[in-house]
């Protein structure tokens, strides 16, 4: 039985995040429910929805502070590197986040809005200042690039380095001898410049 609220609304709504995020990192976003949250906060489900529309919505808010978490681990990792090792760092960062915190990463990823809702523009906005991050470190790379080819290399690239980081934590590249996850997303970066600067 859960407790009479004796917090404010926005201590609620952070203790709520909290337990949300502790459930998802231990159990994946399959193993998320409003009850669970109330149970982990001491409180009744009745006062989740006190600060959130719903568990889709928590669910949002839960994925923000995720997308905000990889933003600051990818400014920080690729701080003051210039070029190619510019790009490879933010690469490196993204692989490294996603293995330290694969369930709150994946959640990111497995989370859908129901039909004919778009995300929040501040949502969107959080995905799109990680992508310009990679802009940023791809522009002195390729000179040449208007800034419209510079905005389809930045989310090609980061597919393919997405589509490692993926496969290797589900650990389908075992089965193909791969040894060293870091060295294929060094090939890829590298080889996807290099041919990205001819084009």
């Amino acid at each position: 039985m859960g407790r009479r609220s004796d917090h404010s609304r926005d201590e609620i709504r952070e203790m709520a995040l909290q337990a949300a995020e502790a459930i998802v990192a231990a159990r994946g976003l399959a193993g998320l429910s409003a009850r669970k949250i109330a149970s982990g906060m001491g409180y009744t489900v009745g006062s989740l929805y006190l600060v959130f529309r719903n568990l889709d919505d928590l669910i949002l808010h839960m994925n923000g502070r995720t997308l905000d978490a990889l933003y600051q681990a990818l400014r920080q990792r690729a701080d003051g590197a210039q070029g190619e090792d510019g790009v490879l760092a933010l690469a490196h960062a993204y692989v490294d986040f996603a293995g330290r915190h694969q369930g709150l990463w994946d959640a990111v990823f497995q989370f859908r809005r129901p039909q004919g809702e778009a995300l929040p523009g501040g949502y969107q906005a959080k995905v799109r200042r990680m992508f310009a991050l990679v802009e940023e470190r791809l522009a002195p790379v390729v000179p040449d690039k208007s800034p419209t080819e510079l905005v389809v290399a930045a989310r090609a690239l980061w597919s393919g380095v997405h589509g490692v980081c993926t496969l290797s934590l589900t650990g389908s590249f075992s089965a193909a001898g791969v040894q060293s996850v870091r060295e294929l997303v060094d090939s890829l970066v590298r080889n996807y410049l290099r041919g990205l600067s001819t084009a």
